[in-house]
C-alpha cells in the first residue's frame, strides 16, 4: 500500500473509486468533472491517493481556497483497512501545515462517514446543502491530539 501526492494522470481512476462508494454516492456522476478534480488538486488545493498492486483504492483533496475537505473516498472492496485514516490524516497534517484556519466538510446524515468524522474530533456546526451535517476542524484541536 503506498499512499502519495494525487497527479493529474490519476483522475480517470479517481472518479473511478467516486463512483463504486455506496454512501455519499452523487445523484449525477457528471457533476464532478476531471476537470473539477484537475482543479482541485492542482490549482485549489492538494490531494492524495492510496494506491495497491497499481491501483487507486482510496483518495483524498482538501481546497485551500474555500477551506473545505472537497473529497475522502475509499472503493468499498477495501473499506475498514484504515485506508480513509491515512488519507485523512495526511491532509490534515498537510493542510494544518499549509494556513491555521479552520476546515470544514459536509458529509449525509446515519452514514459511516459521519461517525468517522465525529469519532476522528470534528464537531458538528450545523447543516449544509441537501441536509448535509455541517462539520468543523481547529488547527488547535488537530495540533493537541494528532
Amino acid at each position: 500500500m503506498i499512499i502519495r501526492e494525487a497527479k493529474i494522470e490519476d483522475i480517470k481512476q479517481i472518479q473511478i473509486v467516486r463512483n463504486a462508494v455506496k454512501e455519499n454516492a452523487l445523484s449525477n456522476p457528471n457533476l464532478v468533472t476531471d476537470k473539477d478534480c484537475e482543479e482541485f488538486i492542482s490549482e485549489r488545493g492538494k490531494g492524495w491517493v492510496c494506491e495497491i498492486e497499481n491501483n487507486i483504492v482510496g483518495f483524498s483533496i482538501v481546497d485551500l481556497k474555500e477551506n473545505n475537505i472537497w473529497a475522502l473516498f475509499v472503493h468499498p472492496d477495501y473499506e475498514k483497512k484504515g485506508i480513509g485514516r491515512l488519507l485523512h490524516n495526511i491532509m490534515l497534517d498537510w493542510y494544518f501545515n499549509q494556513t491555521k484556519k479552520n476546515v470544514w466538510l459536509g458529509t449525509a446524515p446515519n452514514t459511516r462517514a459521519e461517525i468517522f468524522y465525529r469519532k476522528s474530533g470534528w464537531k458538528e456546526i450545523g447543516t449544509h446543502g441537501n441536509g448535509e451535517i455541517k462539520f468543523e476542524m481547529t488547527e488547535e484541536y488537530w495540533a493537541k491530539n494528532n
